[in-house]
Order: C-alpha cells, then sequence, then structure tokens
C-alpha cells in the first residue's frame, strides 16, 4: 500500500502505484448510456463501481468518455482510469474480474403478440424486426448476424447502438420503437432492454434469445465483468475479493435495474398494467 506523510514521497507514490492506492479509484465510463453509467452516477455501473471503491478506501472521480471504438485504446490504455465496468469477460488486451452478472440478447414484443423463440421462427420473416447495429463495416452485434445468414433482411431494421447523442439514453430507441408499433420486435441487449421496456407506456414482453450461440462465432449470452489493465493483476485480485464479498449487495442492483439474469426467468411482461 502506498502511504508516507511526507508530500514529496506521496507524489512518487502517485506515479507508481495504481490511482486506487493512492485513495482513488478512477472509473472510465459512458456520460450518457444508462442503465449502465451517465455523468449523474445513476446507472447500475455506477453504484457497482462505488461498492468497489467503499471497500478499497478510496473516492471514486470519473473520466467521462463515450463508449465508441477507441474506448479502451483512449482511456485504460492511455492510463487515464483504472478500471472499466461492465466488460465482457475475458475480453483480449485487459486484464479482466470474475464476472459479476451473465445476461443474454432478448426478444421485445408488445403484450400478446406472438414471441419468437429462436432465430428459425417463421414469425421472424413475417414481421418488422429491429436489431442493434454497430456500423457498416461488417462489425456487428450478433443478432444482426444471426438474421442475416438466414436471410431475413428486407424486413428488418436497425437502430444505432451509440444513437444520437445530443439526446438522453440514446440506446432505448429500439426499445421505444417496439412500444410505439414503429416494429412489431426487437432483438436487444438484455440489461438495456430491461431496463427500459417497463418505463413504456404499453405494456412488452421480454423472452431470452435461444440457442445461447447461434453457431460457434455467434454468443448471444455473456458474462460481464470489470476490466484493469493487464499488468495490474494485483488490483484485479483486491476487485475480485470485493465483487465475491459484496456479491448480495450486487444482486439486488442489478435487480433493481431489471437486468436480465440467466439463474432467473427472465420472461415477464413490463410496462403499464
Amino acid at each position: 500500500m502506498c502511504s508516507s506523510s511526507r508530500k514529496a514521497l506521496f507524489a512518487l507514490a502517485l506515479l507508481v502505484c495504481p490511482a486506487a492506492e493512492a485513495g482513488e479509484l478512477r472509473v472510465c465510463a459512458d456520460p450518457n448510456n444508462l442503465p449502465f453509467t451517465n455523468e449523474k452516477g445513476e446507472g447500475f455501473e455506477n453504484r457497482i463501481a462505488g461498492l468497489v471503491a467503499q471497500d478499497l478506501g478510496a473516492d471514486v472521480s470519473y473520466l467521462w468518455y463515450a463508449q465508441r471504438r477507441g474506448f479502451l485504446r483512449e482511456t485504460l490504455k492511455a492510463k487515464r482510469c483504472d478500471i472499466v465496468m461492465g466488460l465482457p469477460s475475458n475480453l483480449e488486451g485487459v486484464r479482466t474480474t470474475a464476472p459479476y452478472y451473465r445476461s443474454s440478447y432478448v426478444f421485445i414484443v408488445r403484450a400478446g403478440d406472438p414471441l419468437p423463440k429462436t432465430f428459425d421462427d417463421p414469425i421472424l420473416r413475417e414481421r418488422r424486426v429491429g436489431v442493434q447495429l454497430v456500423g457498416d463495416d461488417g462489425w456487428n452485434t450478433p443478432p444482426a448476424h444471426a438474421l442475416a445468414r438466414r436471410g431475413i433482411i428486407d424486413n428488418v431494421r436497425g437502430y444505432t447502438l451509440y444513437g444520437d447523442y445530443s439526446e438522453p439514453d440514446p440506446p432505448s430507441r429500439i426499445v421505444r420503437a417496439v412500444a410505439e408499433g414503429e416494429i412489431d420486435i426487437a432483438v436487444a441487449w438484455g440489461p438495456m432492454a430491461g431496463y427500459f421496456a417497463p418505463r413504456e407506456k404499453v405494456r412488452l414482453e421480454l423472452a431470452p434469445v435461444r440457442p445461447a450461440f447461434d453457431g460457434p462465432q455467434l454468443p448471444m449470452v455473456w458474462d460481464i465483468s470489470a476490466a484493469v489493465r493487464k499488468e495490474d493483476d494485483a488490483l484485479r485480485q483486491r476487485i475480485d475479493d470485493i465483487l465475491e464479498r459484496r456479491r448480495p449487495e450486487i444482486d439486488a442492483i442489478l435487480a433493481e435495474f431489471g437486468v436480465p439474469r440467466l439463474d432467473t426467468s427472465v420472461h415477464r411482461t413490463a410496462g403499464a398494467p
């Protein structure tokens, strides 16, 4: 642990030890990405980062940066922060903690409408389908690829994962599109859908995409972890210990935000009665 009452030694400690060791946990996060994070600290990843900092005896500070391509290169890897919450476990280029939740993509429909069971369900060829997109260069979400490989294209509408940053909560647009009848079915990341669906004025029904893997290269299920730099394994081990010790509180936070968990029933109805 870096500690010294002398200013010179303290300054040196800041150079050679993680900021968390010096009383500050620097978190890189998106300022407009509920339910995960926002600059008001209202997301569930904000809350979990707060628990980690509390156990480290550190204060939380944020570097706000839009979580788009280049995010990790410009933030964590550039040593502008110590930790990023909510990344896929075993992500290359960083060192990830043990996962603290597992979730999946979900189908979303208006309550009472037919709900697909798999990507091979004929209803996906008959109805207007919305899917989250990342870009136009071939790198896209697994559901977008799963639909395309089946030739389900003409009745599909894309909703950018990033959205319009001039508006609050841009990724929620795909959920609202189902509620407003713009599309009949959406395929979206479960934690985002589970948070926004109950906030719509109509009842929406959610169910996990099955199977968990649409072929070996298209996972619909992801373990989610926190990440530090590869060289910060000691910090990663400490965070692992904290995540395990605070698991009941973390589970309660995830439940409060409606995060679909694969160890519970995800099929449910959300929204206005």
